[in-house]
């Protein structure tokens, strides 16, 4: 039996943040009802798109059921309060306030099911002059400093959608924290996370640092403020990245580089020195690993103690042994009779499976099942 096997999710999300989300509680073992508006979720539309929907929406929205509601119609507002009645849980990413204009927010929903884990997930939180704002996921790494810290020289975000998923995961935890919980008080109650408030979380050593030091972090690609040599480093071939985090592993390094005279320079004898002079040690380690292949760099690193790692492309990691062995990328099934594939979640159980098997619906494929009509109908 999988975690959260016999709880029934209503997922009121869209885009990406919210459906991650849910499929974090769907690949737990809930059941998942999506509920979309005639037209889906916007992210079906997101390109690239693999069988008419966008490979974003297939992967994060796989072993779910899609119903199709429109709000604006009687019938349809009884079908959602009848699905709430029949929930668990209520997810939902709306901006602050619209929740409460459709007559769906805590306090309305609660009336129906006193019972009901209800949890938001909006961009800027409850609080503060931005809580009504729309939010996405680059626009979190500007506002929460990531942005300031990320790259080399010019402004960049980092190209995963790390503020997105981190908050459904916070989402997910705390979802699953109050179900416990109402084990012990047989209440429901309100749960809710942002993607500002992650933002700021995932930066805390830096704004810390800020606070305490009263300086902004420098950008600096990718090296690390507080350890030298720490960074990526071209080789005849490719790159690699090394990570010196102390003295013992720094002197390892230099033993396999034969460069046993860094040991005792003043310039690199301490982390403290070694960070002071990190260009000028970078650009000494580059001049050797420039004339050598990566994979003879790797070997020998790794047999000195050394942590390495190749620059991978996801071509690379596809095919890559330590994925593969972990069964990271599965093949599901696909409702158009194609083959597809999911990036499982990260957490294995030693007592039940919890590797995805179905993938995500067709738009509004379980109004049948759920709401007694024809899914057909609803998209014409």
């Amino acid at each position: 039996m999988k975690p959260l096997q016999g709880v029934r999710v209503l997922d009121m999300t869209t885009n990406i943040s919210g459906p991650t989300l849910t499929m974090i509680l769907a690949d737990l073992g809930a059941e998942v009802i999506k509920v979309e508006k005639l037209s889906g979720d916007e992210a079906r539309k997101m390109e690239p798109k693999y069988q008419e929907d966008g490979v974003y929406f297939l992967n994060i929205n796989r072993q779910k059921k899609s119903v199709t509601l429109n709000m604006k119609e009687d019938s349809d507002r009884g079908n959602l309060m009848g699905l709430i009645k029949t929930a668990d849980v209520f997810v939902e990413n709306y901006r602050l306030g619209v929740a409460q204009k459709l007559g769906i927010d805590y306090e309305a929903v609660k009336k129906i099911n006193p019972k009901l884990i209800y949890c938001s997930l909006s961009a800027y939180g409850q609080n503060g002059p931005k809580k009504k704002y729309p939010g996405y996921d680059a626009i979190m790494q500007a506002e929460t400093g990531i942005m300031s810290i990320t790259g080399s020289t010019d402004l960049a975000r980092v190209p995963v959608s790390l503020i997105d998923q981190g908050s459904a995961m916070w989402g997910a935890l705390g979802i699953v924290s109050a179900i416990l919980q109402r084990h012990k008080t047989d209440e429901g109650s309100l749960v809710s996370t942002s993607l500002y408030e992650t933002g700021v979380f995932w930066a805390n050593y830096h704004l810390l640092s800020t606070k305490l030091t009263g300086e902004n972090p420098e950008k600096l690609g990718s090296n690390h403020g507080a350890f030298a040599p720490y960074g990526a480093f071209q080789t005849a071939d490719g790159a690699i990245m090394i990570g010196i985090s102390n003295n013992k592993l720094f002197e390892k390094l230099c033993e396999v580089l034969q460069k046993h005279e860094w040991i005792e320079d003043g310039l690199y004898h301490t982390n403290e020195e070694r960070v002071k002079n990190r260009l000028l040690l970078s650009k000494e380690i580059e001049q050797i690993t420039m004339t050598e292949k990566s994979e003879a760099l790797i070997q020998a690193l790794e047999a000195g103690g050394v942590p390495v790692a190749q620059v991978k492309t996801m071509k690379d990691v596809l095919v890559d042994p330590q994925q593969i062995e972990n069964k990271l990328i599965v093949r599901l099934p696909h409702i158009r009779d194609k083959e597809m594939y999911a990036t499982r979640i990260p957490l294995t159980f030693s007592n039940c499976d919890i590797t995805p098997t179905a993938p995500a619906p067709l738009l509004g494929e379980h109004n049948e099942e759920l709401l007694g009509r024809d899914y057909v109908h609803d998209i014409k």
